[in-house]
């Protein structure tokens, strides 16, 4: 668990790092470094509710319990990024925009989605069955991607980091998604680790189950 945490913190000092790195922009400057940042973390945050409905459903099907842990440890790091990504987002509005615009319909969608996915996270975290936490992450992540797909953009570009005509800033955009990433993959083995360390009777049968 130490080491784990160990990984973490310098995953996300690397990060701090490289983001204050990051190339200017003509038109915003240094200040789209925050944008940079805000598109890895939405980024992650998507690839870890993806996540965690593929092997939700992969665990549903095949009835490895294995596999529905994962989901619902990916679930929760998908969400723990989404939450996150709320604060930085507003962060990028105040520097690039001058002004929170908070009524901007991707920020609307992402406040909706934060909220209920953490009502939904806590709901299955007392129920305590990863079958249901499974089912559970598959609907999310199927409801999310559908809602974002026909979501207008107003002041959000669609896709301003691969829109760009600058290799380096494609590339260094890449690297610091791969860093992003690479934090998701240990928080969510940190949110494994602990479906691993039963408190009861039951749940010892059930990690007996998942470790078979």
């Amino acid at each position: 668990m130490k080491k784990s945490l160990f990984f973490i913190l310098l995953d996300l000092l690397a990060i701090a790092a490289i983001t204050s790195l990051g190339p200017a922009e003509k038109v915003l400057g240094a200040n789209v470094r925050v944008v940079y940042l805000h598109g890895a973390w939405v980024w992650t945050a998507l690839f870890g509710f993806a996540a965690a409905g593929a092997l939700g459903l992969l665990g549903l099907i095949l009835r490895r319990v294995s596999l529905q842990c994962w989901s619902r440890a990916s679930g929760r790091t998908g969400l723990l990024f989404w939450i996150t990504y709320l604060p930085i987002s507003m962060w990028a509005m105040q520097t690039n925009w001058n002004g929170l615009f908070l009524s901007e319909p991707r920020f609307r969608v992402a406040v909706v989605f934060a909220i209920g996915g953490l009502l939904l996270q806590i709901g299955v975290a007392i129920i305590n069955d990863p079958a249901w936490a499974a089912v559970a992450n598959v609907l999310f992540a199927g409801i999310l991607f559908w809602v974002l797909r026909s979501t207008q953009d107003v002041m959000h570009p669609a896709s301003p980091i691969l829109g760009s005509d600058s290799w380096r800033i494609q590339v260094y955009f890449a690297g610091l998604l791969g860093l992003t990433l690479l934090l998701a993959v240990q928080t969510a083995r940190l949110f494994y680790q602990s479906e691993l360390q039963p408190t009861n009777k039951l749940d010892r049968l059930k990690v007996g189950k998942l470790e078979s």
